[in-house]
């Protein structure tokens, strides 16, 4: 009979580097999506042309390439990382540029009316998009930006190719050392789901607050 407690603080080693990796890899991916989706509506052709290279190669290519170019590749040019590092920077670039198109398309659903207000006022176009286009905006990206966390979540499981013991390899690990694949598989598929509700709930919280104080800035 195997004594699955001893093996139970491997599993949950693997939870707290899959939520590290979630938690880096979805900040750099948010704050990437807004360069490059404010990068593609830029009026400088140049800002537009280097948005459009990033968004179109990372959604072009594969995330275990992206991965394996960032940890074995960059070396040869004098960049080495950590293999976190490595899986936070490959994750958040190719989340990064699925939701540079989400900030891209929020942008564009906000009323014409909205922006001849800002000319009205006399706004320059950086006090418009931060006061009024934005805020608006950012309510609509919510609920896809939710999504692009929930998926990159789920490609966190590549990083154990490169031998971070997140919550993939630590069931590897579990199964090698007890010829059980239910037990750690199992586990490990019930704290991708917590994550991944934990995520769906605290989208869903601030969707709700920010729209309620929209509604009532309008009001």
């Amino acid at each position: 009979m195997i004594d699955w407690t001893g093996y139970l603080p491997l599993i949950l080693q693997g939870a707290w580097v899959t939520a590290q990796l979630t938690v880096y890899g979805c900040a750099l991916a948010f704050a990437v999506a807004f360069a490059a989706g404010l990068g593609r509506l830029s009026r400088h052709g140049i800002v537009r042309a280097l948005a459009s290279v990033y968004i179109e190669f990372f959604r072009g290519t594969s995330i275990f390439v992206q991965l394996f170019w960032v940890y074995f590749v960059l070396p040869l040019f004098g960049l080495t990382l950590t293999p976190l590092e490595a899986g936070v920077l490959a994750l958040g670039l190719n989340v990064g540029a699925y939701a540079a198109e989400v900030v891209r398309g929020a942008i564009l659903t906000v009323p014409k009316e909205q922006y001849e207000a800002c000319t009205a006022l006399n706004l320059t176009r950086r006090q418009s998009l931060r006061h009024i286009v934005l805020p608006q905006a950012f309510v609509v990206m919510l609920p896809t930006f939710g999504n692009n966390a929930i998926e990159l979540l789920k490609g966190t499981a590549v990083v154990s190719l490169i031998s971070l013991a997140d919550l993939t390899f630590q069931a590897q690990v579990v199964r090698a050392q007890t010829g059980s694949t239910a037990f750690p598989f199992l586990s490990i598929l019930l704290i991708y789901f917590l994550f991944a509700l934990l995520i769906s709930l605290a989208t869903r919280g601030l969707e709700r607050r920010l729209a309620r104080g929209l509604d009532g800035a309008r009001a």
